[in-house]
């Protein structure tokens, strides 16, 4: 048995530094090491250099978001990463062009705008480091090689401010609208965001995955070349040569995710709900379409009653000024859980549910009609409303629903 091989740290502001040692990692199978992007710019030190040994075919480990659970750390082989990307490139017609990192790459999304590069043999060009900002988009933009196709990948944020700062600035739209492709990702676009985006000119195509499958896997609805996805009670799974390898130093947690059939089919456990819709585009195949309707672990039993607070969150973000709100379970005591919604007051200021003279009250017979609009039980109507400065994210973007819960908490106790 080949022995294991160190993973080095490498700081992810230090983009040249990262794209050497992936490009070593990802290319070559016999790699002396593996990488380990973190934040920072700075060089690790020579002792804080090795952070783990890991087995030979692994090249890259990222560490998840830990948005709705324990922090892991994916390990991934490079044949996963050169499979994730080839996938994209095939799904693109074959088109190879330059990146625009818009995202930190110590999460997949990011690091796999650099795998693509690398595979393509072009240069990403690289937003400046801290707060999102449309101007630093556009000048990023005008950077790009206009002989090439141009690409990027996104989260719902940043494209909701650049589609905000497009109706002011023309600039911004201009840029938007370059982009060949943009592929949006990390959580559930709030309603209209797309639309929106698209009629301003851009290419944006939602994606699905994660950083056990090596980045989005599933785009538009449809899966990429050499993926199959398949719901088991419920539960969304997902299959192919972009799987990760398991998690560092988890063999129990690896075991519960991911899972081979008696013909030596390996599968990927989700954690998430959905179901296969008929697919409204009939030249696609397969003619179905993978539509995400939550997580197994956001079901709530209320009065007796199964409720996906996903749904709830859909229904309750097509209410205006609750287009970025969160949900999440509350306790109650008669109800054992109710939802609650907790949403930024910038955004609920253009609600006028929270104009009124009563503003919770209202605010919530309102997300309660919509909840009923969208054919959900009583019990999924929510009873709580928080409105926050501030919510406070991960660095992907993504909303820190475990900081969120601790905050209902705090407040129910007091």
């Amino acid at each position: 048995m080949t022995a294991p091989k160190p993973l080095i740290r490498v700081a992810a502001g230090d983009t040249a530094a990262l794209v050497a040692q992936l490009r070593e990692a990802v290319l070559f199978d016999e790699a002396a090491l593996a990488v380990l992007p973190v934040p920072g710019d700075a060089e690790p030190s020579r002792d804080d250099l090795i952070a783990a040994h890991v087995p030979p075919d692994v090249a890259l480990v990222v560490e998840t978001s830990g948005s709705t659970d324990a922090p892991k750390r994916v390990m991934l082989s490079g044949h996963a990463l050169r499979a994730s990307a080839h996938a994209t490139e095939q799904w693109f017609g074959g088109q190879r062009g330059q990146w625009l990192l818009a995202l930190p790459a110590t999460y997949i999304a990011g690091a796999q705008v650099l795998v693509r590069s690398i595979l393509a043999g072009t240069t990403p060009v690289v937003l400046p480091q801290g707060g999102f900002t449309p101007a630093a988009f556009v000048e990023a933009a005008r950077t790009l090689d206009p002989d090439h196709p141009w690409f990027t990948s996104l989260v719902p944020v940043q494209l909701a401010r650049l589609v905000e700062a497009a109706e002011h600035d023309r600039s911004v739209g201009t840029a938007l609208g370059s982009f060949d492709r943009i592929l949006l990702g990390g959580q559930a676009a709030p309603a209209g965001l797309v639309e929106r985006a698209r009629a301003l000119g851009a290419h944006v195509h939602r994606t699905y995955g994660s950083s056990e499958t090596a980045g989005g896997c599933v785009y538009d609805g449809r899966p990429l070349p050499r993926v199959d996805v398949r719901v088991v009670d419920g539960e969304v799974q997902l299959s192919g040569p972009m799987l990760a390898s398991g998690y560092l130093d988890d063999p129990e947690r690896t075991a519960r995710a991911f899972t081979t059939d008696v013909d030596g089919m390996r599968w990927y456990r989700t954690g998430d709900l959905g179901e296969l819709v008929p697919d409204e585009n009939p030249d696609h195949h397969p003619l179905e379409r993978l539509r995400i309707t939550g997580r197994a672990d956001d079901v709530i039993i209320s009065g007796g009653v199964k409720v996906a607070l996903g749904e709830v969150e859909r229904a309750v973000r097509a209410v205006a000024g609750f287009a970025a709100a969160v949900v999440l379970p509350a306790a109650d005591a008669e109800w054992g859980e109710r939802p609650a919604v907790v949403v930024e007051r910038a955004d609920a200021a253009a609600s006028v549910a929270l104009e009124a003279r009563t503003p919770e009250t209202r605010a919530l017979e309102t997300l309660a009609a919509a909840t009923d609009a969208a054919g959900l039980p009583p019990a999924a109507r929510p009873v709580r409303l928080l409105v926050l400065e501030r919510m406070p994210q991960l660095a992907s973007g993504k909303p820190d629903r475990r900081a969120l819960a601790a905050l209902l908490a705090r407040e129910a106790g007091s």
